[in-house]
């Protein structure tokens, strides 16, 4: 009797378009960088969580838009920011949302999630490099700068 195989095949890959992006020194050099990601005709209205990955030189990897959500949150999956960051084989991350409201406060669910993302990808020897909070103007909160990581 034939035993078929019903089990998933994995496969990783991955096709970098270039070797690494721009350095990442601080936190100008990620809102330069990131401005190009965000969605600048509803980043006043609509909230949305990017992770950029950096390499060991902090160089960028590369930018993965995670999740769009509504005019008060959206949901970021630790799992999930992870597994593509282990996939990638980064050194760090840094996240990034923005705030509709204008407001660059950290809520107290974005000091519970960036504490949460920091001690998992700590597990993996992944550091947080840092969280970034920006406005429509690109006005930002730094985690890092102020302390917080």
């Amino acid at each position: 009797m034939e035993c078929v195989n019903k089990v998933a095949e994995i496969k990783v890959s991955y096709h970098p378009k270039q070797i690494a992006g721009p350095k990442i020194t601080n936190p100008k050099d990620v809102i330069s960088h990131l401005k190009q990601f965000y969605n600048l005709s509803t980043i006043s209205l609509q909230e949305e969580f990017l992770i950029t990955y950096l390499n060991r030189i902090n160089k960028i990897i590369g930018v993965y838009r995670h999740t769009r959500g509504s005019m008060n949150g959206t949901i970021a999956d630790v799992r999930m920011i992870l597994g593509i960051g282990l996939k990638l084989g980064c050194h760090s991350i840094i996240l990034s949302h923005n705030h509709p409201s204008g407001n660059l406060k950290p809520s107290t669910q974005d000091i519970d999630l960036t504490l949460k993302i920091k001690q998992a990808a700590n597990i993996m020897d992944i550091s947080l490099f840092d969280h970034i909070i920006v406005d429509s103007r690109f006005d930002y909160y730094s985690f890092a700068e102020s302390g917080e990581l």
